[in-house]
């Protein structure tokens, strides 16, 4: 119900700030200790909470003891647990105690950098550790702030920020040349794994849902693009009278992990005077690893190129960083110029208003985070974080093929294992890939009710596939194989079933 104030209201108090700040600190802690008390995928049914918050707020003031008691009764139930070392859904969004302590200096600063003399530390501290990063990724001289083409980097909150701004900055410099052409001649080309913020993105900057080009991979191309199905796909539409645009290739697709052959279709866009931008939102991060670096091979010909640090490189959410080749096509599509902002630094042309890199104007201090993890861990920690991922990921592989009722779909390339029940005969027909497929979601379905673990799925030529993406910050080897034995298990309550009803599935 709360009290009655005894003391005068001060919303900043440091004597108080340091009391309930240690315990939140104290909290999250706990619920590190506890994360494998509970159940991965939330399992709670829509609209639980409304039965568990009153449905006015309060009027009189309230403890932080009463609050973070609430939240582990009421909000922790709903709750799928990312940090969890048995989620393995979607992509990671992994976080480290650096990354934690960034985030509260993120948070306890609070400045605003839009411009560089809104905080001068921001602005200047961004540049550096984009250019750190971009140096860690042995990326072109092209992407470094300050060279001689125009080039640097800047810290978005998502990918899709990042798609957003580039096809912006596409769209208006293609614009600029096409002698009276339209937006309506545009044309944008992905493949069908290359993720939806591209569809997106291309609504919200106004190219038609007609001109977007989804071409088509399949399983002997590795689910990749060719440079010779992107060129067929630009010829014909020069051919057509419109303008191929913006070209977005992938390095670790979200479905299946995938890489684009980043040189060949690069080259094709450069011929088509095309923007090209590298998606590598998961698997960016391992490009730190030189063994790792071959599959960024080509992304010199890249105008832009993106990846998020709060996937993999143990930086907390939110941080996603850009980089373009040149950035003044981003800045001349972004900018604004109101007359409260102006002053003489920037109106001087010295310093980087990251206000116009973006879409929204005010912007978070990210770079503190990102500096704190990487100094704090060093590069060389950072990289065995990434091989110990990738070595967890392999044994998960190889335990999914000693098992001859299952089979990997697509091989895998960095921690993202995709894999399904095998179905036994000479052919399959429409009927029995009906009940495969049934088959493969009940796996799925039974694994993550049983709150042991937590998995997403893929559809794959057709296939139900389970997606085993691995790189939860505390994920151990004990835990890879605790969750093989609880697919196993689910597997074989399934298949005894499935076999007495005739179904031809091998079993144990």
């Amino acid at each position: 119900m709360g009290s009655l104030p005894t003391e005068p209201f001060l919303p900043l108090d440091p004597d108080r700030f340091t009391k309930e700040s240690k315990a939140v600190v104290d909290f999250i802690a706990d619920y590190y200790r506890q994360i494998e008390l509970f159940p991965v995928r939330s399992q709670v049914k829509p609209g639980y909470l409304h039965d568990r918050i009153p449905n006015t707020p309060p009027i009189l003031s309230e403890p932080i003891t009463t609050i973070l008691h609430d939240i582990k009764t009421d909000i922790f139930p709903g709750l799928t647990h990312w940090q969890s070392p048995n989620f393995y859904g979607y992509y990671q969004a992994n976080a480290s105690t650096p990354g934690f302590a960034g985030e509260m200096l993120c948070s306890g600063l609070n400045v605003v950098g839009f411009s560089w003399i809104a905080s001068p530390a921001a602005t200047e501290l961004e540049t550096i550790i984009m250019d750190w990063m971009a140096k860690m990724l042995k990326l072109p001289s092209t992407f470094l702030s300050g060279h001689l083409g125009g080039g640097g980097g800047v810290i978005h909150g998502s990918t899709c920020e990042a798609v957003l701004c580039t096809l912006a900055a596409a769209r208006d410099n293609a614009l600029s040349k096409s002698d009276g052409e339209g937006i309506t001649k545009l044309t944008v080309y992905v493949s069908d794994q290359t993720h939806f913020t591209v569809q997106k993105a291309a609504k919200l900057v106004g190219i038609p849902t007609r001109n977007l080009r989804v071409i088509s991979t399949s399983r002997e191309t590795g689910y990749a693009l060719t440079a010779e199905i992107v060129r067929a796909a630009m010829d014909a539409d020069v051919a057509a009278g419109m303008v191929p645009l913006y070209l977005c290739g992938t390095v670790g697709t979200t479905a299946v992990g995938a890489v684009d052959p980043i040189r060949e279709i690069g080259e094709v866009a450069r011929e088509f005077g095309v923007w090209f931008h590298v998606d590598a939102a998961y698997a960016g991060s391992a490009g730190i690893c030189p063994e790792f670096r071959r599959f960024f091979d080509g992304v010199e010909t890249a105008d832009s190129f993106s990846l998020n640090p709060h996937k993999w490189l143990l930086a907390n959410m939110d941080c996603c960083c850009l980089w373009v080749r040149c950035a003044t096509k981003l800045v001349d599509s972004l900018s604004t110029k109101p007359e409260i902002l102006t002053n003489s630094a920037s109106e001087d042309g010295k310093v980087i208003d990251y206000k116009d890199w973006q879409v929204a104007l005010s912007r978070r201090f990210r770079a503190m985070k990102l500096w704190i993890v990487i100094r704090r861990f060093g590069v060389a920690n950072l990289m065995e974080h990434i091989r110990s991922d990738v070595e967890m990921a392999k044994h998960f592989e190889r335990l999914v093929a000693e098992d001859e009722r299952f089979e990997v779909v697509v091989p895998r390339r960095f921690t993202l294992v995709c894999f399904k029940l095998r179905y036994v005969g000479e052919d399959i027909d429409e009927e029995e890939g009906t009940k495969c497929w049934e088959m493969n979601k009940k796996l799925l379905d039974s694994v993550n009710e049983s709150g042991r673990a937590f998995m997403t799925h893929a559809v794959v030529c057709g296939q139900f596939v389970l997606r085993f993406a691995l790189g939860a910050t505390l994920t151990e080897i004990r835990h890879v194989e605790e969750t093989w034995r609880l697919v196993q298990e689910k597997a074989s309550e399934l298949l005894m079933i499935t076999n007495e009803l005739g179904w031809k599935l091998k079993t144990l």
